[in-house]
């Protein structure tokens, strides 16, 4: 029997200049909103392809913006960066981390981040462990959802939300979090920043 090959998204222009990588895989965050990490998947279904754009806050690992529609242009990854700058409301510095496909490189992505004062980084294409927390968020999707055939991308795309919105973010248990999930770990973080 076949394996099953896994469809590679990201695609990088000969043309478009890399941020440079910030982290060199430190992925560790002394706070919320100073480290993001950025990637796209996806999900079959009978219509095609379901793309998933999302940014993950390093420090809690908790999805904090994210994108989903049946193309892989630009506007996917900007509107899962705008999702995340009207939820998080970010100071000036945060670092949003990606590869180097297209899709982050493109000069008006660039221009998003310049306005929101987000600051660029970008780690090898192909690497896994150059992105691994957004790697093992892909991981997790795939081994609870992506399992499924759907039949229409919106039975996907409903999917998909509610293991972000109802699952991954309010029940999902990291080690890393002290067994918390990414909204435990944010709100048990915030009462201690409050009492101290």
């Amino acid at each position: 029997m076949r394996a099953r090959r896994r469809k590679h998204i990201t695609r990088q222009s000969p043309l478009a200049i890399a941020a440079p990588d910030l982290l060199e895989r430190n992925f560790a965050a002394p706070a919320l909103n100073r480290i993001w990490t950025a990637d796209i998947t996806y999900v079959s279904t009978d219509e095609g392809f379901l793309y998933l754009a999302f940014i993950l806050d390093v420090y809690s690992r908790k999805v904090v913006g994210w994108s989903m529609a049946s193309h892989l242009r630009t506007e996917l990854v900007a509107a899962a960066l705008e999702m995340a700058i009207r939820r998080r409301n970010p100071s000036a510095g945060l670092i949003h981390h990606s590869d180097r496909g297209v899709q982050y490189t493109a000069l008006s992505f660039g221009k998003k981040l310049k306005k929101a004062g987000i600051v660029p980084s970008m780690s090898r294409v192909g690497s896994a462990l150059e992105n691994a927390i957004s790697e093992s968020f892909v991981s997790s999707l795939k081994g609870e959802i992506g399992v499924n055939r759907y039949p229409t991308r919106q039975a996907a795309r409903a999917s998909i939300f509610e293991y972000i919105e109802c699952f991954y973010n309010r029940v999902w248990r990291h080690s890393s979090l002290d067994y918390l999930s990414p909204s435990e770990y944010e709100q048990a973080t915030m009462k201690e920043t409050a009492v101290a």
